[in-house]
């Protein structure tokens, strides 16, 4: 994979270690700490919105903290923080929590928690055989989420996007009337794209070339939708796991979607890498056409449409297109689970293929963890224990360090997710894009 790191992104640890996607270090030297590597000229109004960034980048990685814990974490004065904190809380981006009494002396200090309830991300993935949109608030919390099967090849871009454009249109209406602020749509989607210029530069499996698809959709949605991105399936969905770890000590991995397509993207260092089309490595042993044009792509192998030719007739469900993803790949993974011979045979092909690129990354990228995703996910009990296996076997020494494979456990929307994500990464990076909310609830959940 191309190890150019995106702009936007950074690696942060708050205080617990734990680094997050699209945070910068956590400063531990004051305002000079603040503001090293900043122009000199920089002024108090962008050292303001740097240090807003710092505690509600802090708080959501590390959890609830007193202004205290806050002010010594950040390098600044109390009464900053105390400061800082009453404008996040009229923003509505974080809120008061209860009194910290364990191991204090003195008076218990209250806490300051991560809110935002009334903010939210929307990322609408599109997918060779189906649309998936998904809204987090920005605590992480799932508030909607819909899915439509859909036969994107056999439209024309303009009609795909008008798709989505409805989809995300009813789910902006399902936000608004739950009084919330969508901050940014995330179009997420197979192939390769110009995140820049909003462009579809490429994407085989559906024929798209150069299509304007943020443009398409921003005009589709209506002057006052919020700011449209567009990300790459695979990046979306290793951001996902990235942020999902329940291990604070995970800043490497590598994440592979399969679909129709396989991709790939990784995380180094707690930064984003952009990803890369690794589907089309020739490493398909009967060097079958491929949609792209060459032969031998390992999608042609381990790809879901090979996955389903293997598994089924033509003539089966599984092979509908009108029918959810997720239905057809249950009914598989009945029939996996049933034992039928037919199934169990072309996971058992699925997972020596996968293991032969996994096998690659491995040794380019060496990683402490591979996440498997898309399709894969769901038949990972029958496809992680062979690829760990061949991983296993082809370690060089035995102390040699061992690179974990695991299913993702955020099912077929964490591309969607990602996407959610990224249209919230902003706010962190400068929570003062955000208004002051309107009319604030007295809640007490």
């Amino acid at each position: 994979m191309r190890p150019g790191q995106r702009g936007t992104t950074g690696a942060g640890a708050g205080t617990n270690g734990r680094t997050r996607l699209g945070t910068a270090p956590v400063a531990t030297g004051g305002a000079a700490g603040i503001m090293a590597g900043y122009p000199e000229a920089a002024d108090k109004a962008s050292l303001r919105r740097t240090n807003l960034g710092v505690m509600l980048r802090h708080l959501r990685d590390s959890g609830p903290q007193s202004r205290t814990q806050l002010a010594t974490a950040a390098g600044l004065p109390k009464a900053t923080v105390s400061v800082l904190v009453a404008d996040l809380i009229e923003r509505g981006l974080v809120r008061e929590g209860e009194l910290d009494r364990a191991g204090s002396i003195g008076r218990p200090h209250r806490m300051v928690e991560l809110d935002g309830r009334w903010i939210c991300g929307v990322g609408a993935e599109i997918g060779a055989d189906h649309i998936t949109v998904l809204v987090l608030d920005l605590r992480g919390t799932i508030i909607h989420e819909d899915r439509r099967a859909l036969d994107i090849p056999a439209l024309t871009p303009q009609a795909a996007l008008r798709e989505v454009a409805d989809l995300v249109a009813d789910c902006l209406s399902t936000v608004a009337e739950r009084d919330m602020y969508a901050i940014g749509v995330t179009l997420v989607t197979q192939g390769s794209v110009d995140a820049a210029s909003g462009t579809v530069a490429v994407a085989t499996n559906f024929g798209w070339r150069g299509v304007k698809a943020a443009q398409e959709l921003r005009t589709r949605l209506g002057r006052d939708a919020p700011p449209v991105l567009v990300e790459n399936d695979a990046e979306s969905g290793a951001l996902a796991e990235y942020l999902a770890s329940p291990s604070p000590d995970v800043r490497e991995l590598v994440y592979v979607t399969g679909g129709i397509g396989v991709g790939g993207a990784s995380i180094s260092g707690g930064k984003l890498l952009r990803g890369s089309e690794i589907g089309h490595m020739k490493l398909d042993r009967l060097d079958r056409p491929c949609p792209c044009g060459r032969t031998g792509c390992w999608e042609v192998a381990v790809g879901l449409q090979a996955f389903l030719d293997a598994a089924a007739d033509p003539s089966d469900r599984v092979h509908d297109l009108s029918v959810d993803l997720a239905e057809r790949l249950g009914d598989l993974l009945d029939r996996a689970d049933a034992g039928e011979p037919r199934t169990l045979a072309a996971l058992a092909t699925v997972a020596d293929d996968l293991a032969l690129g996994l096998g690659i990354l491995a040794d380019v990228l060496n990683p402490p963890r591979i996440v498997l995703g898309g399709y894969f996910a769901v038949f990972g009990r029958y496809l992680v224990d062979t690829a760990q296996q061949i991983l296993d076997d082809r370690r060089i020494t035995p102390t040699a360090a061992r690179v974990i494979v695991t299913a993702s456990a955020l099912g077929l929307s964490n591309a969607a997710r990602g996407g959610a994500q990224l249209a919230l990464a902003g706010i962190f990076q400068d929570p003062s894009d955000v208004p002051v909310r309107p009319e604030p609830e007295d809640d007490a959940s």
